[in-house]
């Protein structure tokens, strides 16, 4: 967590703990579909998810949001 607040950048496993649990398939599938929140590709290939990206994307999906 401590890396987190520092970069402002979760990992995939920090957003699907966030989204309730859900799997790992079921995040690259929203991927592909072009669902889930957008990703940073680092040069290892590892994913990561600015907060604040993950936050309006939550905040898009709110039942009434307007």
């Amino acid at each position: 967590m401590a890396r987190e607040r520092a970069t402002g950048l979760l990992t995939v496993r920090e957003v699907l703990d966030e989204l309730g649990g859900i799997s790992r398939r079921t995040f690259y599938r929203w991927r592909e579909l072009g669902l889930a929140p957008d990703c940073i590709r680092l040069p290892n290939g590892e994913l990561r998810v600015r907060r604040a990206v993950l936050n309006a994307w939550l905040d898009e999906r709110a039942e009434g949001a307007a």
